[in-house]
């Protein structure tokens, strides 16, 4: 079926004046008048429909064709148009799909939360079609960043033995029966025996994080980052909170938590320029229509430097800040929403670097500092989304890191090929997590993840 894309049509719109064209598309309107009848088409290449003028007495055209949600093959001349810039008019048109009167994407107005119920058909929006459109051009921008810069794109194992050490629950993965039994019918009596008859003969689940795997791969490669789904079973049901998501963790040898920093900021200015730059009929539609602030916002990041603190820094920020919050800050708590807020929307305006966190509420493996009460570890907070980078330098010195391990009652065992990194030629090295559809909504302003999502997946919904 030989056509042409809308997009290239109108993109290259002067090249193909006056000659004969064929497309293929969706009804998004159509209108009905004595002689002349006209119809948009939209394909899903671009934002933009493309009108079609059908003269009744020229062109004998099925009823069917002016359906909202039917799709068409339309075969015409394209021309210039003092109204709409362009548009065919039609020789032929072939229904290749009807469509009902019960579709539910008629000509008016849809909320949010109504096409978050139709996942399968939102997608035939423009509010959509342009969201998935920044999608799949910030995920080009991801690779084409780190790809310019050296790193390897490895592939970390989906179904794994290890949370990352409190990263998020986990989901189980097993091939044994709900109610499974024992040989002798009885029921197992102890953890350990029925893991045994599993697949893998030990407890597995889907992956909560691809570093652990991101560093042994680093350890060889140097520069890696990963780019994939996540998993995490937590009953967290809030705009920001999905179970299965996607996110971005390089790992970079001989580098400490002020080179990642850099590496961090370069980045997401990268990919901000990079989707600001390939998607500007998008960005104008968010801006217009989701966040009147989205340009402003997103000029903002690119032309600023990050601001920096400590985390001990800005905890007296916000004890002086005269703020009442539902959370109380004081010295050791960790940072909430309304915390990382109040930092980057009021306090500084600019997305801001939170450094040298208490090591008691982060993770066994990052470095931890001289002075034995915090480690070389960083969030980076940004307006309008709270933390979006998570990031550290992480532990190189095997005796501390086993410490730092068996304080937490961790089973070494378990942990055997992640140490044997440090036993054999340790370096220092550093890394981030990147949560991909956080980052969506940000440079679009959706509020919500579920949106950023083709099917998304949260607590209580598997669609």
């Amino acid at each position: 079926m030989k056509h042409i894309d809308i997009k290239k049509l109108l993109t290259d719109a002067e090249s193909y004046v006056d000659t004969s064209v064929t497309v293929c598309g969706w009804v998004r309107n159509a209108r009905n008048s004595k002689s002349v009848s006209f119809i948009e088409l939209n394909d899903g290449t671009c934002l933009n429909n493309i009108q079609l003028v059908i003269d009744k007495n020229e062109v004998e055209v099925n009823k069917n064709a002016f359906n909202v949600g039917a799709a068409l093959k339309a075969v015409g001349s394209f021309v210039r148009s003092e109204r709409n810039g362009y548009e065919i008019q039609i020789q032929t048109i072939e229904v290749l799909g009807n469509c009902p009167s019960d579709f539910p994407l008629q000509k008016k107005r849809h909320t949010i939360e109504f096409l978050r119920t139709i996942p399968h058909l939102r997608v035939r929006t423009r509010y959509f079609e342009a969201l998935f459109a920044v999608r799949d051009q910030l995920s080009y921008a991801v690779h084409d960043y780190f790809h310019k810069n050296g790193y390897k794109y490895v592939h970390t194992p989906i179904i794994t033995g290890s949370d990352c050490e409190g990263a998020g629950e986990m989901f189980r993965v097993t091939t044994q029966p709900w109610d499974a039994k024992a040989g002798n019918g009885s029921a197992y009596l102890d953890e350990e025996s029925y893991f045994k008859d599993d697949f893998f003969g030990t407890k597995a689940g889907l992956t909560v994080s691809a570093q652990l795997e991101g560093e042994m791969a680093a350890m060889g490669l140097g520069r890696i980052y990963t780019f994939g789904p996540t998993f995490r079973a937590e009953h967290s049901n809030t705009t920001r909170h999905a179970a299965e998501f996607w996110q971005v963790e390089p790992e970079v040898c001989f580098a400490d938590i002020d080179d990642i920093i850099e590496i961090g900021e370069d980045f997401i200015k990268s990919i901000i320029r990079d989707v600001m730059e390939h998607c500007p009929d998008e960005i104008q539609f968010f801006n217009q229509w989701v966040d009147k602030g989205l340009i402003e916002k997103l000029n903002l990041v690119l032309e600023s430097d990050f601001g920096r603190m400590t985390y001990t820094e800005a905890v007296e920020i916000l004890q002086k800040s005269g703020k009442e919050f539902q959370y109380p800050v004081e010295w050791g708590c960790d940072l909430q929403t309304e915390h990382e807020k109040y930092l980057t929307e009021e306090y500084l305006k600019k997305p801001v670097f939170v450094v040298d966190y208490p090591a008691d509420i982060k993770a066994f493996y990052m470095k931890q500092n001289p002075d034995g009460k915090t480690v070389a570890a960083t969030d980076l907070l940004v307006p309008g989304i709270g933390e979006i980078i998570g990031c550290s330098e992480r532990e190189a010195d095997m005796e501390k890191l086993v410490a730092a391990m068996e304080k937490r009652g961790m089973p070494l065992e378990e942990y055997q090929a992640y140490l044997d990194t440090r036993k054999y030629g340790s370096v220092p090295h550093s890394g981030f997590g990147l949560g991909f559809d956080r980052m969506l909504m940000y440079v679009t302003g959706v509020s919500n993840i579920r949106d950023t999502l083709l099917f998304p997946r949260t607590v209580g919904n598997l669609f």
